[in-house]
């Protein structure tokens, strides 16, 4: 089996870091923590939306470029390298589980706005109380939902959501209509990436797919989000690096002092082992693969074992400056927090990693 992208998508990977390069980075990153900021970049969604990134993942009968989980994922490892201030990840996340899980008049109702960028979608599983995927307390009834989802990132500037709720057989997708919705903005420790909270009394609400739907658009998300850590985490290891470079203490540059050497190959070595389990993690999709939610799991283990490590050595190895308002270290850090709320702590994601392995070798005795 080949462990690597295609050439199609490693383009596309190229295009989409040599545009965000250019258009997103620390300083937008800075001016979107200003409190009157808006809550997106809209110039830079309409160009990506013009160059069809949003359309990436959905089928061409629904006006999209029918692409595979490769292309999604290197516009996912972009965009958490560059910080960009757009809604890309969230909506790719959305646009998954639609062509996962839903019908013919669901896609047909969504997917062809999602694809031309006129409809920005979100994903709500967080919830005050609820510490990991599996335990949510907002309840389905009647095609309608009640609770509270909190944070959810990009809410602000989505029209649609992808809802988690419990049912009778364990927790399930459903689609809610943002339209009127009850939505308030809520602070993070991530001050670029708007959150917000949904509050649902009743709301309509469709059922997307089948409990064992979710947990499989689980496993895709936490690939697809583990290219977004991945991308954060290289970014990181950058600014360290060049850091090291040219900072000089005691008569020569830092990066010569065999201490540093250890903490930036560190940082490299758990970055390239979390591009590993990223890359069989999309093996394992692209093949409906049996080994998908161990591959899946380790993916989210090693990338945020990545992504902490770097964003926590570069604010150290930058010394008291990494500390401070005025230091971009803070960018990698916030988003390393910020990730881990996105789709569970990593505990639950090692234990879903155990149980994982477990039904395999029981399965092979």
């Amino acid at each position: 089996m080949n462990f690597d992208f295609s050439d199609e998508a490693k383009e596309l990977g190229e295009q989409a870091k040599k545009l965000l390069a250019e258009k997103a980075g620390t300083g937008p990153a800075r001016r979107a923590m200003a409190a009157d900021a808006p809550a997106m970049d809209a110039a830079l969604w309409k160009e990506i939306s013009e160059l069809g990134w949003t359309a990436a993942r959905v089928p061409e009968a629904h006006g999209g470029l029918g692409l595979s989980v490769e292309e999604v994922a290197q516009l996912a490892e972009a965009a958490g390298g560059s910080l960009a201030h757009v809604p890309l990840v969230s909506t790719l996340l959305a646009t998954e589980a639609l062509v996962l899980a839903g019908t013919e008049a669901q896609q047909a109702k969504w997917l062809p706005g999602i694809a031309s960028g006129d409809i920005i979608a979100c994903v709500a599983w967080s919830e005050p109380g609820a510490v990991n995927p599996a335990n949510v307390r907002t309840a389905a009834k009647a095609g309608a939902l009640t609770g509270v989802k909190q944070p959810v990132a990009d809410l602000a500037v989505a029209h649609v959501a992808i809802v988690v709720a419990a049912g009778a057989d364990g927790p399930q997708l459903h689609i809610v209509d943002l339209n009127g919705a009850d939505t308030a903005a809520v602070e993070t420790v991530d001050l670029v990436r708007r959150h917000g909270r949904l509050t649902l009394n009743a709301t309509p609400a469709e059922a997307l797919g089948t409990a064992g739907d979710y947990q499989d658009w689980l496993d895709r998300a936490a690939v697809i989000l583990a290219y977004e850590a991945i991308g954060t985490a290289g970014a990181a290891m950058a600014m360290t690096v060049d850091y090291a470079k040219t900072r000089v203490a005691f008569g020569q540059k830092i990066g010569r002092y065999q201490a540093v050497k250890h903490k930036c190959a560190d940082m490299y070595i758990k970055l390239e082992l979390a591009r590993a389990h990223a890359l069989h993690g999309l093996a394992m999709i692209g093949t409906n693969g049996a080994e998908l939610r161990q591959a899946a799991a380790a993916a989210r283990v090693a990338s945020l074992d990545a992504l902490a490590y770097c964003a926590e050595e570069n604010v150290q190895l930058h010394g008291g400056i990494g500390f401070t308002w005025e230091s971009d270290c803070q960018f990698y850090y916030r988003r390393n927090r910020a990730l881990v709320a996105a789709l569970g702590p990593r505990g639950w994601w090692a234990e879903r990693l155990v149980r994982a392995l477990e039904q395999r070798n029981r399965a092979a005795a």
